[in-house]
């Protein structure tokens, strides 16, 4: 075959390939297979010297750039309008009705208001032009809504920007190129200088001359619209957001259509209730009418188009005072640092208190008492410090790490980039922990059982092992504070009854570290007992699924303790049964099927239809891609729903499912 040929072949392939694989989700070669052909494709334009402008191979960045040259667009990227009220949100509808009224008197036939909701990404907004023959020939950045600046080369290292599409019209689609908490964690393990936050690891990679740069940051991207098309035009955003997916261009799956300002109410609840959850950054949503004949009379004012308007959430990252640090123990004898913050307002509560990781964090960060610091909340756990106000740091101070425990005193012992306690038994926030966690409801359940009672075991009864906690006598207990004969005959009920546990409850109780309730379950239906789990093998740990390379060799090291062997032996003989039932699963349809679970059910949680559903031989998965068998529907489904619609995934209600299951 002609090499050329061949060439263009491979190129055509491999961009099929990237759009099952980072859009669709739906990958139909493998990595290696992948490779063989990307690598086939390397050598023949090196040979060759016939490189087409939407090679997969140009995704790689091997340039370094002299400059940014400006880039007029065809279309006007507008800024939004913004509203942090639902009154402001209110207003802003009744004006779009009352024009609707006053248009409809004057003869337009105009439908009645319908809003597109999609979510208001945080990243840097990005202007893709495709030419009359589908390739991609620019991409710039917003600028000053007319001109930006070329970040061709940049854009293109986003494996899931198609690099040519099927259209024969020239179009610009607009987008946000963004960094996923993932490619940023990644970055930052190898950073010299480590990025503060995920809108400036997006940003900053666009604006680098040097593309390896923008490469290694590994940005994702959505678009959301377009500004300028020649020929056929669109009558619904609806109509040009399913272009935009036809192109093969990534788009979120929330998009939501509202009629009433109750439903747009319900919808900002739901994505601020999500928010966290999310692996990027939003910053509120973008409401905008979907007729596009309402949208052209209606018109812009000088800056914004008064037919979208944008909902701000508060802000997810501020600056304040580092006024101290707290050294802390825990269950696992690491003593960690804590930031003491001067007080600020973040996403919706005040904040006095941040994660600092461990000294090599610190000093990579570059954060000092008395500087002013990047505070960032996600996930709804404790804030964590990004990084440091360069211009605060005069007449800032070091931070330096104890000499000593600062709970018990006991010598400390630096393990990798942590501090560590070596003072296991009488350390009194490492045993308190470990009781706790021990007790805890996913662990043995041992009902009652509170932090305040495991410091009072630990101070006033001695308790200095988890085992200890079956050798409680009544006439101990009712010495202790708010404890009667009642209360104490209660806690010995419970911690006689946590002896009939389930493996993997005692496999999580003993505090594996790394091992939550999932991974003890993974473990206990692989090796069906105890010593299968101590005497397992890191290639039997890593051939189960979601089980890496560091939680394996967290079990292995966890079971070559000594210690930790003489208290299990110790439990079982106080009478810990530790029993592993393998579930029988009946002949259903569910048998080996993908199942996503959306929206509320009548009659079951989300913990208990998941339990229900693995029973029935499923497996059940957070979100909805093309292998998804079923989608279980219930009140109020939002986005998983429109995806399984959008791809032709089976969607069931709560009846179909109790009527398949013959319930």
């Amino acid at each position: 075959m002609d090499k050329n040929k061949r060439i263009e072949e491979l190129v055509n392939e491999l961009n099929r390939y990237s759009y099952e694989y980072y859009t669709l989700d739906a990958p139909s070669v493998s990595d290696k297979d992948y490779d063989k052909k990307y690598d086939e494709l390397r050598m023949l334009e090196e040979e060759t010297g016939y490189i087409l402008p939407y090679s997969p191979t140009l995704r790689v960045g091997d340039t370094v750039l002299e400059g940014f040259s400006k880039y007029t667009h065809k279309g006007r990227l507008w800024s939004m309008d913004k509203a942090q009220s639902v009154e402001e949100l209110k207003e802003w509808h009744n004006r779009n009705k009352k024009f609707i009224e006053a248009m409809r008197s004057q003869g337009e036939d105009l439908p009645d208001l319908k809003y597109v909701l999609t979510k208001k990404f945080d990243g840097l907004t990005i202007n893709l032009t495709y030419d009359e023959n589908g390739v991609l020939v620019t991409a710039a950045t917003r600028g000053t809504g007319e001109m930006g600046e070329e970040v061709t080369a940049q854009v293109k290292t986003i494996k899931s920007i198609p690099l040519k599409i099927d259209s024969k019209d020239i179009f610009e689609v607009h987008g946000e190129a963004i960094m996923t908490t993932e490619a940023f964690e990644e970055y930052n393990k190898k950073a010299e200088v480590p990025l503060k936050n995920l809108r400036n690891g997006a940003a900053g990679a666009l604006r680098n001359l040097n593309v390896k740069e923008t490469a290694n940051r590994n940005l994702s991207a959505f678009f959301y619209d377009v500004g300028y098309k020649e020929g056929k035009g669109f009558k619904t955003y609806l109509d040009m957001m399913e272009f935009i997916k036809e192109k093969g261009l990534p788009v979120d799956d929330y998009l939501e259509v509202c009629t009433s300002m109750d439903e747009i109410e319900k919808q900002i609840e739901y994505i601020k209730n999500i928010r966290f959850d999310l692996n990027y950054d939003i910053d509120g949503l973008v409401i905008a009418i979907d007729d596009i004949r309402t949208r052209e009379l209606l018109g812009y004012t000088i800056k914004f188009p008064k037919w979208a308007i944008a909902y701000k959430f508060e802000a997810q990252e501020a600056t304040t005072k580092l006024l101290d640090v707290e050294w802390n123990v825990g269950r696992s004898g690491r003593v960690g640092p804590t930031a003491l913050l001067e007080p600020v307002e973040l996403a919706g509560v005040t904040v006095k208190r941040a994660t600092l990781n461990n000294m090599d964090d610190i000093k990579r960060k570059g954060v000092r008492i008395g500087a002013e610091v990047f505070v960032r909340r996600s996930n709804d756990v404790i804030p964590e410090i990004m990084g440091v106000v360069q211009e605060s740091v005069d007449n800032s101070k070091e931070i330096t790490p104890p000499e000593v425990c600062p709970a018990c005193g006991s010598h400390l012992v630096l393990d990798g980039a942590h501090y560590f306690c070596e003072n296991t038994l009488s350390c009194k926030p490492q045993m308190v922990k470990s009781i706790v966690h021990y007790a805890s409801r996913e662990a043995m359940n041992i009902e009652g059982f509170s932090e305040k009672t495991a410091e009072q075991l630990f101070e006033k009864l001695n308790i200095k092992s988890i085992s200890d906690l079956y050798k409680l006598k009544k006439e101990e207990l009712v010495t202790l504070e708010k404890f009667g004969e009642k209360k104490a005959q209660k806690l010995l009920d419970a911690v006689e009854k946590s002896k009939n546990c389930e493996l993997y409850a005692f496999i999580y109780a003993l505090g594996i570290p790394n091992v939550g309730v999932k991974t003890a379950k993974d473990l206990v239906a692989k090796f069906k007992s105890l010593d299968g789990i101590k005497n397992a093998s890191f290639e039997e740990l890593v051939a189960i699924q979601d089980v890496g390379d560091i939680v394996a060799k967290c079990v292995l090291e966890f079971f070559r303790e000594e210690k930790v062997i003489q208290t299990i032996d110790e439990l079982l003989e106080l009478g810990v049964r530790p029993k592993y039932e393998e579930k029988e699963i009946v002949e259903s349809p569910f048998v080996g099927k993908t199942v996503v679970v959306t929206g509320t059910l009548k009659n079951y949680t989300r913990g208990s239809i998941k339990e229900k559903l693995e029973s029935l031989g499923a497996k059940v998965s957070g979100s909805v891609s093309k292998k998804t068998d079923y989608v279980l529907a219930g009140e109020e489904a939002g986005s998983k729903l429109t995806k399984a619609i959008d791809l032709g995934v089976k969607v069931i209600s709560e009846d179909e499912f109790e009527e398949i299951i013959g319930k």
